[in-house]
């Protein structure tokens, strides 16, 4: 059997029983062999732009014999997806604005998805206020810490638009209103990377430095309410 790291188990964890999936940006073709090995679902297709991280994962499926069950194929995103071919698609371990441009380039395509499981490694902000534009209703959060760096995750499925609040586009809503314990951790790292930095501007002047210590004023005292509720044992503000 396929062992799974933290993060990509976080990310498997979310696909729901019996579902067909496809792993864009497969790489080593992990997620898809696991799922399939563990009986979670009957067939995947493994996808890749680049030829290098498309062979390892051939080799991979080979050498789990799984080759009549995993199809491999060269696609730039969804591309080459095929219509009612998957059942949910799992993007994890790219770039929020990457993320977003494999959503916008198939978007017929994702939105005939009963499920996507998106992993972004960077601008969680611009891709939870892209889904919410979009409709793609988050059904899901989880957020793992490995090897010091921290991942969000989140299930999502087509549905209508809505809104966020600014802490809920930050941060997630989900992950906010099961006080994460995870997140709970980010939140203390980034309290106190952010009063480092205001510490740092205390002696330094300007238009620039006066706009960035205002944000960075506005940013710590997000960070300090959602804790202090935490710890106080009081509601989330919704």
């Amino acid at each position: 059997m396929t062992e799974l790291s933290e993060r990509l188990r976080a990310v498997a964890d979310l696909v729901d029983d019996g579902m067909v999936v496809a792993d864009i940006g497969t790489d080593h073709g992990y997620i898809p062999i696991a799922l399939v090995q563990e009986g979670r679902c009957p067939r995947a297709v493994a996808m890749d732009i680049n030829i290098g991280p498309l062979d390892r994962a051939r080799a991979h499926i080979q050498a789990a014999e799984l080759s009549e069950k995993i199809d491999t194929r060269r696609s730039d995103g969804m591309k080459e997806l095929k219509a009612e071919e998957a059942d949910c698609a799992i993007i994890a371990g790219m770039g929020g604005a990457l993320t977003i441009k494999i959503l916008e380039e198939s978007s017929a395509t994702a939105r005939s998805l009963k499920a996507l499981i998106l992993q972004p490694q960077s601008e969680l902000y611009k891709v939870r206020e892209y889904l919410a534009e979009q409709g793609y209703e988050i059904l899901a959060e989880d957020m793992v810490l490995e090897e010091g760096k921290f991942y969000p995750i989140m299930k999502v499925c087509p549905g209508s638009p809505y809104t966020l609040t600014k802490e809920e586009a930050c941060y997630g809503k989900e992950l906010l209103s099961q006080r994460n314990p995870v997140l709970q951790s980010f939140l203390h790292r980034e309290l106190d990377m952010k009063r480092k930095v205001l510490r740092e501007l205390d002696d330094k002047s300007g238009d620039h430095i006066c706009q960035r210590r205002e944000a960075l004023q506005k940013e710590t005292a997000c960070v300090e309410g959602i804790l202090g509720q935490w710890e106080s044992g009081g509601k989330q503000k919704k």
